[in-house]
């Protein structure tokens, strides 16, 4: 006696068929699973088991052997229960339905309840390009496989549900489509207007937004770092469908995207890991690697505050990830690859304890650390981690009128238009490139789309050779000064656009001086 049911397996972000076999044969009863599975999927049929007593069902007392093919790769995880289950219920005659045309995935607990799985938004996406036409997950995965068009997705919080749509009188009916459009709501609560002064600082992160910039805020405690940083998310531009797709998958593989609102994550992530942060907690790690922060802050922006406190190891990781845009990570079990296109935003004090060049000598608050001291403290950010952020952005302190006076400080509605529009520039500039923001222009596209005027090829001639830029820091003042000039929505790059990028640069000098 046979059965077979289809499922979907997951390997990092690559998704692929796998068929569950089974076969019960007569002899002493024992219950084998074949294919590589790992600890969890072993243990499926002790759930299984328990699974079909509690639901009516009869667990065949014979030689039962389950096959997971392809056989040669790994399989882990709980999903594989329900199509377990029910490959078993065919093979015991327990079931005459095909089945040929769906797919399944589900854990399942003893009593027969239904409980979620990671991965299920890759999983409903390769289930409609292999052209299934049903696709049957737990009921609270629904929700991020409502944006897959083309394919009938069932919920499921219970086995009986699932038998009395195959076998019995009540039907399913299907989750219905959701566009993107509908699930897209631009909502963040903190807002660039609660932040007194720092202006200098605040048209800097509008740049880096616009463009997709990394860039580091240096200065003393209370400068208002940590608060523009954690308003940064609510001036970037919206995401695009593919953006927000490719995100919420690597949020589904790792079991997050359940937490959100909607079915997709429709505003780019913000990860802020503490500086106590493993370098396999940044890259992603573990035996069946899954995603880390790095690859979580993919499209968004990954925040390390207080960027010296990382330990050096776990900072250099950030060096492959910045330039490919995405992190590899090879195990026994093989390679496996997570797209990593980063906006990196850190900050960071100018020495131990943070008063190093404060501009007010009557101040109490005076710099109490060594020479050696602060050249150490700044020797644990590396040169070619810095020369890969593209703005340097030193920040003072803020003045009592800053505070107590009535400014008008500009919402984040407002910058947040001038930033869309710089972004969307760049979009149908680079249609059909593999880069969509000046932050990722590569080395062709720095000739094609970065013609500076001959005042602006001069200005940067002369800034090369006294501040001893390196080649990396000098494409990145061009990207930056690109930016700029989008803003303006000036086609050519100008003087004063690369006279703006060269302000925020100013920490090459600094940290070279160390």
């Amino acid at each position: 006696m046979f059965g077979k049911v289809f499922s979907i397996g997951l390997k990092g972000l690559e998704t692929y068929k796998i068929e569950i076999e089974a076969d019960i044969q007569g002899g002493l009863p024992r219950f084998d699973i074949v294919g590589l599975p790992d600890t969890a999927v072993r243990e499926s049929g002790n759930r299984v088991r328990a699974a079909l007593k509690n639901c009516g069902f009869t667990f065949p007392p014979s030689a039962i052997t389950v096959n997971l093919a392809p056989a040669g790769t790994p399989k882990e995880g709980a999903l594989y229960d329900l199509p377990i289950l029910l490959a078993l219920l065919q093979a015991s005659n327990q079931l005459d339905v095909n089945l040929s045309n769906s797919v399944f995935a589900g854990e399942l607990s003893l009593s027969g309840d239904i409980r979620p799985v990671k991965g299920a938004l890759p999983l409903v996406i390769e289930a409609r390009r292999m052209g299934f036409e049903n696709v049957f997950i737990p009921a609270e995965n629904v929700k991020e496989a409502t944006v897959v068009e083309g394919i009938h997705i069932f919920g499921l919080n219970h086995l009986k549900e699932l038998s009395d749509h195959l076998i019995g009188p009540v039907p399913l009916s299907p989750a219905p489509f959701v566009p993107f459009e509908q699930q897209v709501l631009r909502e963040y609560p903190l807002d660039m207007c609660e932040i007194a002064g720092q202006s200098f600082a605040k048209r800097a992160v509008e740049v880096a937004a616009a463009g997709g910039h990394n860039i580091i805020l240096v200065g003393p405690p209370g400068t208002g770092k940590s608060m523009i940083a954690k308003r940064l998310p609510g001036i970037l531009p919206q995401m695009t469908m593919e953006e927000s797709i490719e995100t919420s998958k690597i949020h589904s593989v790792a079991g997050l995207l359940r937490e959100e609102k909607h079915g997709l994550l429709t505003q780019r992530p913000i990860r802020s890991p503490h500086h106590s942060a493993s370098s396999a907690g940044l890259a992603g790690g573990g035996r069946i690697p899954e995603p880390g922060e790095i690859s979580l802050a993919h499209n968004g922006i990954l925040f390390l505050d207080e960027l010296p406190e990382f330990a050096r190891s776990v900072l250099e990781t950030l060096r492959q990830p910045i330039e490919d845009n995405c992190i590899t990570i090879s195990r026994v079990s093989g390679k496996y690859t997570y797209p990593a296109s980063i906006m990196l935003v850190a900050s960071m004090n100018p020495c131990p304890c943070g008063y190093a060049g404060y501009p007010d000598p009557a101040s109490n608050r005076k710099c109490t650390c060594s020479p050696q001291m602060i050249t150490n403290y700044l020797a644990r950010v590396s040169g070619p981690l810095l020369d890969r952020i593209d703005l340097h952005i030193e920040m003072g302190p803020i003045t009592y009128s800053d505070l107590s006076e009535q400014h008008h400080e500009e919402k984040s509605s407002e910058i947040y238009k001038r930033v869309n529009a710089a972004r969307q520039l760049q979009q149908e500039r680079y249609k059909g490139r593999a880069f969509s923001c000046n932050a990722k222009i590569d080395s062709r596209g720095m000739k094609e789309f970065c013609a500076v005027s001959p005042e602006a090829g001069e200005l940067l001639k002369v800034a090369f050779e006294r501040m001893g830029l390196s080649a990396r820091a000098y494409d990145k003042i061009l990207k930056v000064s690109r930016t700029i000039a989008d803003l303006d929505s000036a086609p050519l790059i100008e003087a004063q656009h690369v006279s703006e990028a060269l302000q925020y640069r100013n920490l090459d000098r600094a940290f070279r001086r160390g």
